[in-house]
């Protein structure tokens, strides 16, 4: 069973960074992420869904990302946290390099994300 939940949520995350490259990325976290979910961001910001859906509608979209070291986290059956590290590239800055932190539950529409957080890796 946590392999399937492994791949059903990794299949969902990038989902999230594949609408980040293709400009989708308001539409995508607007159905995702439950009313009351939070993003924390590597800046220090704390985003609640509509200030994310918001500023996702402006962001310049990623080129590409590669994703690594993912890690599930089963604390509950309706709950998955995926651990990961991530590489984000976009065209003229250099690479994003963080570690990410999702956390997912189990609800009758599917699971939806709760609460994303992330840490930038010095470069």
């Amino acid at each position: 069973m946590t392999d399937e939940v492994l791949d059903l949520l990794l299949e969902l995350e990038r989902a999230g960074w594949d609408s980040l490259c293709n400009s989708t990325g308001s539409e995508f976290y607007a159905g995702v992420m439950l009313p009351d979910a939070l993003m924390v961001l590597a800046n220090g910001m704390v985003m609640d869904r509509d200030a994310v859906v918001e500023a996702l509608s402006q962001s310049p979209p990623w080129r590409r990302y590669e994703l690594g070291d993912v890690r599930l986290v089963r604390p509950a059956d309706d709950t998955g946290i995926l651990v990961y590290t991530a590489t984000g590239y976009r065209d003229d800055d250099p690479p994003f390099v963080g570690a990410m932190s999702s956390v997912y539950t189990r609800t009758d529409a599917g699971w939806k994300l709760a609460l994303y957080q992330q840490t930038q890796i010095p470069g």
